[in-house]
């Protein structure tokens, strides 16, 4: 895994430095190589001090910091004809042979831009790429938005990066998110977009329970079996919930040596309960817990990976970070999560309140809008949290498939009013129908954020500085901005 980073100098000057500057932003472990190349040129390096010494002038340059995952995996650019890539991330099913970036290099060689295009449109999977060409960089990001992914310009730069703090670095002060499953072409005269694949409304379609429960568990167990094959041994971060489960099931029926890694602040229920479902799985589970000091000590280390002061994002946030930690520590490659399940299938409480107040259509609309953010609300975060440690994260349930299978579906199929509003009850049908425990089938949804304890110290905390969390997140983040951007003149502009 690693990161992307491309600039365009709008004034036709050297945009090499600049380059530079961003590829020493992202402070991640295991990082073996730092690349940058003109649409010509291919510089890689062990150090980004050799990497300045180049001689390399280029007022388009893309570049890339390598950390590997796999012995297949290359560092980057590559060579095109004519042009350079850097590729990050993966398509399914997985290469064997040659890395991914290999692959969609040969695809690459000649008509770019539709290359791109079917590659975008046509592929399942989680990546984001970029093209150097002699007077533009084409560039596009997977349907979904697995990869973290952004953009930005000023009045003389036009930039993407794998990170927002890249952006900032360089005096880029408003930075949006590359919207999924589009192309862009980036020139000297700004960005422009293209969709090519993106989720749309429609109506509800008649399903039975039967057939759509069916349905789902085909599309699980093709994604499960396309992340989990090549993988001896992989992790998955464990709650002992619904989501995880039906992943930890299917993943140990398709051959993998599954490992459950639960995190928790001590003294919390779910934790009992999280052994109790691992039990029942008959997996093997790796409980850590954590205590006060441990979120105070993490907390401005995870909000310089999400970027963003957002108190939900950041008590799942360091809890995704202690799940990544120690999946690295036990030495495996891979963690798989249960992640977006709920937004596709109805498992938010507010779901519930909504249809009760404003009737199905306004319920069904807003499951909609949250299914299309997924990637701002859940994806960005978390890889970017998995990125640093150099972890690769996979999610079963975020594939466009089962977006638009989850879409298609009534909501009389994700949410029973007779029921005390029972949530995810096609998931839950699908759970029973694979074997699950009746005990995992039927347990009521609780967020991560409140199952850890996170959230709750969160708050403790905040007290402690006579501050709400939003506050007390607001002002630690102001500090972690203040310490990434020390010395740096460009970025001292954004702050001001």
């Amino acid at each position: 895994m690693g990161t992307i980073i491309a600039v365009i100098n709008k004034k036709g000057e050297n945009a090499t430095e600049t380059a530079v500057a961003m590829l020493k932003a992202p402070k991640h472990k295991g990082v073996e190589n730092f690349g940058i190349a003109s649409s010509t040129t291919v510089k890689i390096e062990k150090s980004i001090d050799a990497l300045q010494k180049q001689d390399l002038k280029s007022p388009v340059v893309v570049g890339h910091v390598f950390s590997k995952i796999f012995t297949r995996d290359k560092p980057q650019p590559i060579k095109l004809e004519g042009a350079t890539m850097v590729f990050e991330g993966r398509i399914y099913p997985t290469a064997t042979e040659i890395s991914e970036a290999e692959a969609v290099a040969k695809k690459l060689q000649e008509n770019r831009e539709k290359a791109i295009e079917n590659l975008i449109d046509k592929s399942e999977g989680c990546f984001a790429l970029v093209v150097a060409e002699l007077e533009r960089i084409v560039a596009g990001r997977d349907a979904m938005g697995l990869h973290p992914f952004y953009h930005g310009q000023n009045k003389d730069l036009a930039a993407l990066a794998s990170e927002r703090k890249t952006l900032w670095k360089i005096g880029i002060k408003t930075v949006g998110s590359f919207p999924p499953g589009h192309m862009a072409l980036i020139d000297r005269h700004g960005v422009r977009f293209k969709p090519m694949k993106t989720l749309v409304h429609s109506r509800a379609k008649l399903i039975t329970m039967q057939t759509a429960a069916q349905k789902l568990q085909t599309m699980l167990q093709q994604s499960t079996k396309e992340r989990v094959s090549g993988l001896k041994e992989v992790a998955l971060a464990f709650s002992g919930g619904l989501d995880s489960s039906i992943i930890a099931l299917l993943a140990k029926k398709l051959g993998a040596d599954v490992h459950l890694v639960h995190v928790s602040l001590e003294k919390q229920p779910e934790t009992e309960h999280a052994k109790k479902a691992a039990e029942e799985l008959k997996l093997p589970i790796h409980v850590y817990l954590y205590d006060e000091e441990d979120v105070k000590e993490d907390l401005q280390k995870v909000l310089r990976l999400i970027e963003e002061p957002d108190p939900v994002k950041t008590s799942i946030g360091i809890s995704l970070y202690w799940a990544a930690e120690k999946t690295v520590e036990m030495n495996f490659k891979v963690m798989l999560t249960g992640q977006g399940a709920d937004e596709l299938f109805g498992g938010y409480k507010r779901y519930v309140n909504e249809y009760l107040r404003y009737g199905k259509e306004k319920a069904q609309e807003t499951i909609f809008n949250d299914i299309v953010r997924m990637w701002e609300t859940n994806f960005e975060r978390d890889f970017k949290i998995c990125n640093y440690h150099n972890v690769e994260l996979r999610l079963p349930f975020a594939t466009y498939q089962i977006a638009r299978l989850a879409i298609d579906l009534p909501i009389e199929l994700k949410i029973a009013l007779p029921d005390n509003g029972l949530r995810k009850i096609v998931l839950r049908q699908t759970a029973k129908n694979l074997g699950l425990p009746q005990s995992i089938v039927k347990r009521p949804k609780r967020a991560i954020q409140y199952t850890t304890g996170v959230n709750r110290t969160l708050k403790k905390l905040a007290k402690r500085e006579r501050l709400p969390i939003k506050g007390y997140i607001q002002e630690t983040f102001q500090t972690v901005l203040k310490k990434m951007m020390k010395n740096d003149e460009n970025s001292r502009c954004f702050l001001a």
